[in-house]
């Protein structure tokens, strides 16, 4: 009987909402981690980001390896810690 594989697991290309769904942060998150090089993604001629899931598990990979986002100030999650809020 074949099974049933998980939408994310067939699916190669994310806009930024499903991206950022499928690392569990914001929106926000997801957009400033891309403006700051910490994500590769590419620009469709229209300027909206795409990321292949490739990209998002090395991203994945690479914090885990790290212990968190050491670079970005956040935990692996995409929040920052208290110590480290921002006023902006």
């Amino acid at each position: 009987m074949p099974t049933t594989v998980p939408r994310n697991n067939r699916q190669l290309v994310f806009t930024s909402s499903q991206a950022a769904r499928y690392l569990g942060v914001s929106l926000a998150t997801i957009r400033r981690w891309t403006d700051a090089g910490y994500v590769s993604c590419y620009r469709t001629p229209g300027g909206q980001r795409r990321f292949a899931r490739e990209q998002l598990d090395t991203f994945v990979t690479s914090m885990r390896r790290e212990g968190g986002a050491g670079r970005s100030g956040a935990d692996s999650a995409g929040h920052r810690s208290r110590g480290d809020a921002r006023v902006r």
